[in-house]
């Protein structure tokens, strides 16, 4: 399957290629990167490793996943933008997830607006969620700028979150 590439101002969406792990693993091993993420910790290179190839397995059995965010200016892998929707999630769900060194800069919501449009457009979608922890107000502040709003709370493998949410443009 071909993975669709994405271009914003700043970013190039593509897919994740063996040359983006020691990226991709140093924003991993940070704790602050990784708080509300999965199990909440940082996670070991093979961890990392599985979790690259997690999602270009989603890319292969759904017909769309995350992409590795790539800034054009440097082409360094900056973190992963996409979409999610593995059996038992609450629904369509784009996430982000970006180095601590690339945070408020706008780049989650610059590649969040991209996947975004790329899903209504392309899936033939009608909504799209945000699954975000509690206390991650920049989340919350990232998908309120994609035109989400809150929907409901929910809990995840244990872990109580809020569902924030989009319905298409019309």
């Amino acid at each position: 399957m071909t993975v669709a590439e994405l271009e914003t101002d700043r970013l190039l969406l593509r897919q994740f290629r063996s040359g983006d792990l020691d990226a991709f693993a140093r924003m991993s091993r940070d704790p602050d990167v990784m708080r509300f993420i999965g199990e909440g910790r940082p996670q070991s290179r093979d961890e990392v490793w599985r979790a690259i190839a997690l999602h270009l397995g989603h890319w292969q059995l759904r017909g769309y996943g995350n992409w590795a965010a790539v800034e054009k200016a440097t082409g360094e892998c900056v973190g992963r933008i996409g979409l999610w929707n593995p059996e038992g999630w609450p629904g369509l769900e784009v996430g982000w997830l970006l180095a601590r060194s690339h945070w408020g800069r706008g780049l989650a919501t610059e590649a969040g607006r991209a996947a975004r449009d790329w899903a209504f457009a392309t899936l033939g979608i009608d909504h799209l969620i945000s699954v975000i922890h509690p206390d991650n107000t920049a989340s919350i502040r990232v998908a309120e700028r994609l035109g989400e709003n809150f929907e409901r709370r929910s809990e995840i493998r244990g872990t109580p979150v809020l569902i924030y949410g989009m319905s298409r443009p019309v």
